[in-house]
């Protein structure tokens, strides 16, 4: 009976995975996603632009002074931020003042 107890391969150690999968994985997402906020989260600034948004507002910033130029690019985003905005170029913070 005790060699019984202690032979492993009559538990089907598959049918175990399963079920331990989800309580072990849930509390581990949970603080990844929690961890994830907390590292994109920046202050927000009082000078109006596009938003930082964990990167892509400085790429699409950038990608628009690359395609558009630097002239309309300008007026574009005084004509939709007024005439002092908070824009990124290569990845620096950059202030467009006009009038």
């Amino acid at each position: 009976m005790v060699l019984e107890t202690l032979n492993l391969m009559q538990y089907n150690i598959t049918s175990l995975v399963p079920d331990t999968m989800p309580v072990a994985t849930v509390p581990i997402l949970i603080l990844m996603c929690f961890l994830f906020l907390i590292w994109n989260h920046e202050e927000t600034s009082s000078i109006p632009g596009p938003g930082y948004c964990m990167g892509i507002g400085p790429l699409i910033s950038h990608g628009r002074f690359l395609w558009m130029g630097v002239g309309n690019a300008c007026n574009y985003y005084n004509k939709t931020y007024g005439e002092f905005v908070r824009v990124w170029i290569s990845g620096e913070e950059t202030f467009i003042i006009s009038k």
